[in-house]
């Protein structure tokens, strides 16, 4: 991510831009208090240009609620954004309770709705991130295909870390390498 935002390297993966976890102290939203999707999405809208610097490198907003009928139903896509650097679509579905594997069916929907309607044949597949409360590696393993590399499950934080909890995740990535 670091060569990236040097600008010393061309992201090719979700995974390079896309940071996990996402700390979105500019909200103001209360970690004690009880929200709703919408509630989140507008707090997100309100703070656009911070949640897109939040994300990352060379995204651009397209749109919020998109519209999709497909044989008489309609879906609604959180947010939809585009990437100048990976040059492709990304659609942010937004969850305020624990990930489940329903959630990572309608953002793989939504994906491969925009892959074979929306995207044009220049452009490369479409990425999908699910912005949630909490999240369960397993399930994500077990919910998607083992060669996925679109599908991006990222927890957020509504405020940063204390100093303990910094430490404690620095001791477990040190110990995983």
């Amino acid at each position: 991510m670091l060569a990236v935002a040097r600008k010393e390297k061309q992201p090719v993966e979700p995974q390079e831009i896309i940071k996990d976890p996402m700390v979105l102290e500019f909200l103001g939203l209360k970690r004690e208090a009880s929200y709703y999707e919408k509630d989140l999405e507008q707090a997100l809208i309100t703070h656009l240009q911070d949640f897109l610097l939040e994300l990352g490198n060379g995204f651009a907003f397209i749109a919020r609620q998109r519209r999709i009928h497909l044989d008489g139903d309609d879906f609604f896509v959180d947010l939809v954004l585009y990437n100048r650097l990976l040059q492709c679509f990304v659609i942010v579905e937004i969850k305020t309770h624990k990930l489940t594997h329903q959630d990572l069916g309608q953002l793989q929907m939504y994906v491969n709705y925009f892959d074979r309607v929306e995207k044009l044949p220049h452009e490369n597949k479409t990425i999908g991130i699910l912005l949630c409360a909490e999240k369960n590696n397993a399930v994500v393993k077990f919910s998607l295909p083992e060669d996925n590399t679109r599908i991006v499950a990222s927890k957020y934080e509504l405020y940063l870390p204390s100093e303990e909890q910094l430490v404690e995740e620095i001791q477990k990535e040190v110990q995983k390498h």
